[in-house]
């Protein structure tokens, strides 16, 4: 079961719950922007830019065009469908409200370091994410066994 997944909070005020948490850890930049398949929230605090993406579902996916009833599948009206991914995006904004106040409150508890809960989501100079920067190389790191070199032209043990 996913979290909030019957969620009656609409987006919108899930959004503005987001800004005004950000706004009570001392954030000092907010915004938020989307696309037909995902919603981009991007603050800065502590000196650093934060980016999340947040892929929206799909309105012609069948988990909301479709309802099962035992091995049966049936075709939903437009107005049940849209009420399906409307809750779905609803979850969606709940739960990144929830992940983004719960880093924070670890930070202001010191349990963690700014950085290291925000790391993957971290934008570096290049409008880049740490996180994609560098899950490749995490990937490299367990395929191949070895740590990337400091100075991979130079060679191991340069």
């Amino acid at each position: 079961m996913a979290y909030a997944e019957k969620t009656e909070v609409p987006a919108e005020r899930s959004r503005a719950e987001i800004e005004r948490t950000l706004q009570r850890y001392g954030a000092e930049a907010f915004m938020y922007g989307w696309e037909v398949d995902r919603a981009i929230v991007r603050f800065r605090a502590n000196g650093r830019h934060i980016q999340f993406v947040v892929p929206m579902p799909d309105r012609k996916d069948e988990d909301f065009t479709h309802y099962r009833r035992g091995n049966s599948t049936f075709l939903r009206t437009e107005l049940q469908a849209e009420k399906a991914w409307e809750q779905a995006v609803r979850q969606r904004w709940r739960a990144l409200s929830l992940c983004i106040k719960a880093k924070l409150e670890a930070v202001e508890a010191q349990i963690s370091e700014f950085e290291d809960e925000f790391l993957a989501h971290i934008v570096l100079p290049d409008g880049t994410t740490a996180g994609a920067w560098l899950r490749p190389q995490i990937h490299d790191a367990y395929e191949h066994g070895t740590m990337p070199t400091v100075l991979p032209a130079l060679g191991a043990g340069s």
